[in-house]
């Protein structure tokens, strides 16, 4: 299985920060787009045109996880839930 720096670093992959914006503005991973979480089934067309795999993260790892499963219900099998956004920086050290 690949690591979250192997997908981003090596495979080019999409991350996505599903927290709210004014959350994103206090701080992201570099390179992250911002699709709240209640946003993410209204753009699953935008979501499934952007480079595979796509990666969301979320504060906690909870919203990202249903975000997760959202994308995944709606035909995108190439989700990984990366957790919080500590976890996430952790993993991309």
């Amino acid at each position: 299985m690949s690591t979250i720096k192997s997908l981003v670093k090596e495979q080019g992959a999409t991350v996505i920060d599903v927290r709210q914006s004014w959350e994103f503005a206090d701080g992201h991973v570099e390179g992250a787009l911002n699709i709240p979480l209640d946003e993410i089934q209204s753009r699953v067309a935008e979501i499934k045109a952007m480079h595979q795999p796509v990666i969301v993260y979320c504060r906690s790892g909870s919203r990202s996880g249903m975000a997760a499963g959202i994308l995944q219900q709606m035909g995108l099998d190439t989700v990984v839930n990366g957790g919080g956004l500590g976890d996430m920086q952790i993993q991309l050290m």
